[in-house]
């Protein structure tokens, strides 16, 4: 374990004396994530870190329950199912003193510049496994007075989510590539499927759905290209994705 100093100043809310050891005590985390797989990493950090969670999986599902309730945090997906997430962090960006700590996450790291152009605080770059890289993320980006007092054990932990999420994962891209792709489908499904190989830390896998999302923004994705990749994911979910 190593040890960060937290900055000293007003006294910390109530709410993060009652757990110690648990930084985001008490903190509600919007995840917005397509994935299941991701989302499960993601709802384990914040068990782990003291934080409750809610979960919204497109664009729409978010704003629904931004119009309902405020949450402390919000975890943004860059490749969303019905548009970038980039435009939710925009629109949140624009509720001012109001707008939740917002941060991105994606499997591809060239979507940073895009993230906090936006607005976004910071950008996690998949895989989000490690318990003292989220907890620190979160906490740069809370405002001042949200802070813990003192200095903060930094835990080694990792998380590992349950393979039947990543088991649903693919066996929602095998879905999409079983049918007529139109481009926009290609795009999503190379999107996705980088997102969740790199989460679940499978380089062969994660090179075949980024080389299939170079050739499609060159025009040059066949069909070819798309067997080989459903073949890579058929293969995945005969091997239980161990």
């Amino acid at each position: 374990m190593q040890t960060e100093q937290i900055p000293t100043g007003a006294a910390a809310p109530l709410w993060q004396t009652q757990l110690p050891g648990r930084p985001l005590s008490g903190l509600t985390v919007l995840v917005v994530e397509d994935s299941r797989f991701s989302s499960e990493a993601l709802r384990l950090l914040c068990l782990r870190s003291g934080a409750r969670i809610r979960r919204a999986d497109s664009l729409r599902a978010a704003m629904r329950h931004l119009k309902t309730y405020r949450p402390s945090v919000l975890i943004v997906d860059m490749g969303l199912p019905d548009g970038s997430g980039a435009e939710l962090i925009h629109r949140v960006k624009g509720m001012g003193s109001n707008a939740p700590a917002t941060l991105a996450i994606s499997g591809d790291p060239a979507t940073r510049d895009e993230a906090m152009a936006a607005g976004a605080l910071g950008f996690l770059e998949k895989p989000i496994d490690s318990l003292a890289a989220f907890q620190q993320a979160v906490l740069q980006a809370l405002p001042p007075h949200a802070l813990p007092r003192g200095p903060r054990l930094l835990p080694d932990d990792t998380v590992t989510p349950d393979l039947a999420a990543l088991r649903d994962d693919l066996a929602h891209v095998a879905a999409i590539l079983s049918g007529d792709a139109d481009p926009a489908s290609i795009d999503y499904v190379a999107r996705f499927l980088t997102g969740i190989a790199r989460s679940s830390h499978d380089l062969p896998l994660a090179e075949a759905a980024e080389a299939l999302s170079q050739q499609q923004d060159a025009g040059r994705a066949t069909g070819q290209d798309l067997k080989r990749l459903s073949g890579l994911v058929h293969a995945r979910l005969a091997a239980g994705c161990a």
